[in-house]
């Protein structure tokens, strides 16, 4: 504690941010002057209620919940401070600090429906067996104007050329240039927080673009990612922008994909191949957990409304809606990228939306890796052809997605069964709200003609 007590006083801190995502991935928490901050520790810690967790994107709280599973006097939780996770918040001008916190009861045991507590546990699956798993993510998302009016679609912003972009600018250098003077603080935010982000480059829809980041730990990288979504979106925010990672933003352009590569090590050695460059036991069952169990863990990976409509775009947007795989094949839904080493040996899942939670799409997908490898499963054959016209492998609506969920007797398993009957009952209340809106479609295609 006292070397963080001295950070605070080298960077003149005045105030804490202490951060947990919710089951949507958003940022809660409080925040408070530094000296109340430490001196919280001396008095039980800063709390939060447990009804934190029952709330759904539209921020209502799912109270047709059973009672009995959190808490029925909607008590409280205490936020425990990571202090790995302790950055600077660039974009002030006050000297302020983030941390991003566990949730734990008086006991000190965590809440079992937080995501962070979620993934840590499936970490600790692999661990048990002596193997650490790595991630690297890649998120996709669009700058675009602000929209103060939501029944007005979004509108791409012009960039410093003064003017909107036209066709397809996929990998276009002078395309991300146009935009220079954003990703410029974007940078010197995420080097002033350690963010490993590694580079940038244009997608295929207007002012979207994608961020990879560097391998490493899952939690690490969860925690990566929670951050950089906030830190974009303040970023847009200082130029007078949106940036927006929902999964289908744009009616006739691409949707947002969070793609996950992901390989395991056992004693720092990568176990997918092996020294000749063939793929291993693990891999092959790695692989089969994740064509096994994706489809059952799919909220997880398109957890909202809107995700369906990226997938249901494969046809002509190319969203790999499938479970097949295959050697730097982008059309199936788990894609193996050549490699020349086993370090370089890996599995990526494309399946997930950049509207995710973090911390629960990196546990679900190696939740199925684990259970694959668990139960000794095989892979399919590699498809060596576009997968796009291949029959559709994954529930096509949210509604049949959540109640395979709900029934999945692995996913109680991993994941508890109160976070899986929680998280199912806030993905209906979202839905049931979504479905009492009147769309601008209806408007426009029934207000006179039926």
């Amino acid at each position: 504690m006292n070397n963080y007590i001295e950070w605070f006083k080298k960077n003149k801190i005045t105030e804490v941010e202490c951060l947990i995502p919710d089951n949507s991935g958003i940022p809660r928490g409080k925040i408070l002057p530094t000296k109340k901050f430490l001196s919280s520790f001396e008095s039980g810690g800063l709390r939060l209620p447990l009804h934190l967790f029952l709330l759904s994107v539209s921020r209502s709280v799912s109270y047709s919940i059973d009672e009995q599973l959190l808490n029925p006097t909607d008590g409280d939780f205490i936020l425990k401070p990571d202090f790995n996770t302790l950055r600077l918040v660039p974009w002030y001008e006050e000297p302020t600090a983030q941390i991003i916190c566990d949730a734990v009861d008086s006991n000190e045991k965590e809440i079992e429906v937080y995501s962070r507590g979620i993934l840590k546990r499936v970490i600790g699956l692999f661990n048990n067996m002596g193997i650490d798993p790595i991630i690297a993510p890649e998120i996709e998302f669009y700058l675009v104007k602000k929209n103060n009016d939501p029944d007005y679609p979004l509108e791409t912003p012009s960039g410093q050329s003064g003017r909107t972009e036209k066709g397809n600018q996929s990998y276009g250098i002078d395309a991300i240039n146009e935009f220079d003077h954003i990703f410029e603080d974007l940078y010197d935010y995420c080097e002033a927080q350690d963010l490993d982000v590694e580079n940038i480059n244009h997608e295929d829809g207007p002012a979207q673009m994608e961020i990879n980041f560097k391998h490493g730990n899952p939690l690490d990288l969860a925690d990566q990612v929670f951050l950089f979504k906030r830190t974009l979106r303040q970023t847009a925010l200082k130029h007078n922008l949106y940036a927006t990672f929902m999964a289908k933003p744009l009616e006739d352009s691409p949707g947002n994909s969070m793609h996950i590569h992901q390989s395991l090590l056992k004693r720092g050695k990568p176990i997918f191949v092996n020294q000749d460059l063939k793929t291993t036991n693990y891999f092959d069952r790695y692989l089969g957990g994740l064509q096994k169990y994706s489809k059952s863990f799919l909220p997880l990976f398109a957890p909202n409304v809107n995700s369906f409509k990226r997938l249901r775009g494969y046809w002509e947007e190319g969203t790999p809606f499938n479970l097949n795989w295959g050697y730097e094949n982008r059309t199936c839904g788990f894609r193996v990228p050549n490699f020349n080493s086993p370090h370089q040996a890996r599995i990526e899942n494309r399946l997930c939306g950049s509207d995710v939670n973090p911390y629960l799409a990196i546990a679900a997908t190696l939740a199925a890796g684990y259970l694959g490898i668990k139960k000794k499963l095989k892979a399919t054959q590699e498809t060596k052809k576009s997968a796009y016209n291949v029959n559709v492998s994954l529930t096509e609506s949210i509604y049949q997605s959540i109640d395979i969920f709900s029934r999945s007797k692995e996913a109680k398993e991993i994941f508890g069964e109160t976070f899986v009957e929680l998280f199912c009952s806030i993905k209906d209340l979202e839905v049931n709200a979504y479905n009492k809106i009147i769309t601008a479609w209806e408007r426009e295609y029934l207000l006179l003609n039926v």
